[in-house]
């Protein structure tokens, strides 16, 4: 019988199994949709995630990083933060004796290098393109795939995001809600690449810059959906009329080479564990992407899930822990970007006055502002 089985081999779910396989147990790995594999002279691909440094420390001890950046990864010295440019917050890598504050990594090579890692594990077994159907939860639970198989495990994983088929299988509701505004990722091609990371926050909601290898960058406009919807269908040129009409100065000329909206959500489950039952990443919480910490909190669930295994066994104590550890901390970063969401969406004069006398301040926090720089570095 299997020791583990983990529903969804995406980029938090295969660091789960690599972590648990590592630690000795054997685990089949569910993935319906695999990455394509990479190709060095393509160009990046539009679904891009910050990776801060307690992530790297991560992979790094899971042996993936390594491959990771074997193949593309960009990164970044500079994060600056403004709604008008006399506001300015910058925090820089330097300021904390740091080589960078973390690196910008598509989502599929960030998948790809720990299959790579997976790939040593001779415990590890894999099931593709098939779906789960059903779940039956015990000392020796049973799953039902369907291609019409099944196969029993002592545990259960849930990693397969936030429409999650496996928790709702399992019957774990949750709460939340979608935000009024929805997020475009546009991808551009520069002549240089830049080290610096940007937001500005402006009436219609936030836009931002990441910087990627070999002049490509990824931007990322807040707006209505209508407003975002209208742009689906337009040329490159009049798709950079609007950018360079809605963004500040992008060092420089580029073109544009893709774009796609998506909906803004937040969600959390209710509760993390069930009977021989752990949910991580996406499936057990969903956040505004506005400080990019979404893929970095489904990394620390699988580092806590690891040290409660390492050090209670897999046990239903040890889910237990992990679900202490973990909820309260997810729930606190959701209500924390919600807070600064709801500050910088705020038109109301003297909130726009006090946001950027804050920003101000901040820029001039010295220690404070270093603090907050490793906490958002993961430290």
């Amino acid at each position: 019988m299997i020791d583990v089985c983990v529903i969804g081999g995406g980029m938090v779910g295969a660091a789960t199994a690599l972590g648990l396989a590592k630690a000795g147990y054997s685990v089949l790995i569910v993935e319906n949709a695999m990455p394509a594999p990479f190709d060095s002279e393509s160009e990046p691909d539009l679904r891009v995630s910050a990776i801060n440094m307690a992530s790297v420390n991560l992979l790094t001890e899971l042996g993936a990083w390594s491959e990771i950046e074997a193949m593309r990864l960009h990164p970044y010295d500079s994060l600056a933060v403004w709604e008008m440019p006399t506001s300015k917050t910058v925090f820089n890598a330097k300021d904390i004796q740091a080589p960078c504050l973390g690196y910008f990594v598509e989502n599929r090579i960030l998948q790809l290098g720990i299959h790579q890692a997976l790939a040593c594990c001779d415990n590890v077994t894999w099931k593709q393109h098939v779906a789960v159907t059903s779940i039956t939860l015990s000392d020796e639970s049973s799953i039902q795939f369907s291609d019409g198989e099944a196969i029993t495990c002592k545990w259960v994983i849930g990693a397969d995001g936030g429409h999650s088929a496996t928790r709702q299988l399992v019957g774990i509701g949750v709460t939340g809600w979608q935000y009024q505004q929805h997020a475009m990722g546009i991808k551009i091609k520069q002549s240089h690449s830049q080290s610096i990371t940007w937001q500005q926050f402006t009436p219609t909601g936030p836009v931002a810059f990441l910087p990627l290898s070999d002049g490509y960058a990824s931007l990322i406009w807040y707006h209505n959906a209508e407003h975002l919807q209208a742009l689906k269908g337009v040329s490159p040129e009049v798709m950079k009329s609007r950018i360079l009409d809605a963004f500040p100065d992008l060092g420089g000329d580029f073109d544009v080479l893709e774009w796609a909206a998506f909906p803004l959500v937040r969600q959390h489950a209710n509760r993390y564990i069930d009977t021989h039952f752990a949910l991580v990443g996406d499936a057990a919480h969903m956040i505004n992407p506005l400080a990019g910490q979404g893929v970095n909190l489904g990394f620390k669930d699988v580092a806590e899930l690891l040290k409660q295994c390492s050090k209670l066994g897999m046990t239903q104590r040890a889910l237990a822990a992990y679900e202490r550890s973990r909820k309260p901390q997810n729930l606190l970063m959701m209500s924390t970007m919600d807070v600064f969401y709801s500050v910088f969406s705020n038109a109301i004069t003297p909130v726009k006055v006090i946001r950027n006398l804050g920003l101000s301040l901040a820029d001039k926090a010295g220690p404070i502002k270093n603090q907050v720089l490793r906490y958002a570095m993961g430290y």
